[in-house]
């Protein structure tokens, strides 16, 4: 038994020492390359040869030859026409909105080539976060109207918040009937820990220059005018956003639609809120048989942290699948 235990004790130091090498390898490859920093990589998706494809293959399977061949002939020709681009970026937001980062350099990439009568379509999905994240965002698909190109905004699911903050910049926007759209609101909460403080006999000092550095907080004792001047700051906040929706969809009725509510889009729809019931693939499918369809999507390069927690995360787990588990077990 006493050799079974040094030979297991031995294993783990051999682990540690594959890992700790693997580690500082991993360092000195990301120092020797920083000369050359990357931000990340692009992706260019035609998806307009993944439905000519899945077009071909269906009309194969329902024609017989001969007229597969003369349809085929014809369906070519017409692709050859297609001299515009729709180009296709898809937005997944998050509370914090990070995903802006991607969205920029996807923007900055289509006017790098877009021609006058290409057009944009971005599938946004987002339940709202951040106002100054949202905001660069909305601020992000402006600087396409300012060119002049075409935005169309597709909403499959939900565009709340900062989500139809975004989405508002379009010149048109359209939804699945069920999708959530709205609110025109603003929102923040914090919990406060003071009396819990008091009851522990633990004091919470707190020191500031300005009037109203800080409003309210979450360990000290909130005051009635340190609320009042938090609430100004969200109803400011919430003029703005109402300034915003107005200055890019005047066709919408802001104080009835700016209460914080959410509609589906089929009630949306009659708010003017959203200017048609379609979903995306519905208006890509419209546009294939006339424009080349070009997504284009930005994967931001990780950062070292995370490719050495991935890398060293692998490496142990074939390790662990190597090791001789008998050792182990007693």
């Amino acid at each position: 038994m006493e050799f079974l235990y040094d030979y297991g004790l031995f294993l783990a130091k051999a682990a540690t020492t594959v890992f700790a090498i693997a580690l500082v390898a991993g360092i000195i490859a990301n120092s020797a390359i920083r000369h050359k920093p990357k931000k990340g990589e692009f992706q260019f998706i035609d998806l307009s040869d993944d439905f000519a494809q899945l077009k071909q293959n269906l009309k194969a399977e329902l024609l017989d030859k001969k007229a597969f061949k003369r349809w085929q002939k014809e369906y070519k020709k017409l692709q050859s026409d297609a001299k515009n681009t729709t180009f296709v970026i898809d937005f997944h937001g998050s509370m914090g909105a990070s995903e802006v980062d991607a969205l920029r350099e996807e923007v900055t990439a289509i006017l790098a080539v877009a021609e006058p009568d290409d057009d944009v379509l971005v599938r946004l999905e987002s339940g709202g976060g951040v106002v100054h994240g949202y905001g660069l965002g909305a601020s992000q698909l402006d600087r396409l109207r300012q060119r002049k190109i075409t935005l169309t905004v597709a909403v499959d699911k939900v565009a709340a918040s900062g989500g139809y903050m975004m989405a508002c910049i379009a010149n048109r926007i359209i939804a699945a009937p069920f999708a959530i759209i709205g609110s025109i609101g603003v929102l923040a909460q914090l919990p406060n820990f003071h009396r819990l403080l008091q009851k522990n006999d633990i004091d919470f000092e707190q020191f500031t220059a300005g009037e109203y550095k800080r409003t309210v907080t979450l360990f000290g004792e909130n005051t009635d005018k340190g609320r009042e001047k938090f609430q100004q700051d969200l109803e400011q906040t919430h003029q703005l956003f109402k300034d915003h929706v107005v200055q890019h969809r005047d066709v919408v009725d802001v104080e009835q639609v700016a209460t914080g509510e959410y509609w589906l889009a089929s009630q949306a729809l009659e708010l003017k809120l959203v200017d048609a019931l379609q979903t995306s693939d519905d208006f890509l499918l419209q546009r294939v048989e006339q424009r080349r369809l070009l997504q284009v999507k930005f994967q931001p390069k990780k950062k070292l942290a995370e490719r050495v927690g991935a890398g060293a995360s692998v490496a142990l787990q074939q390790l662990w699948q190597k090791m001789p588990f008998g050792l182990w077990g007693r």
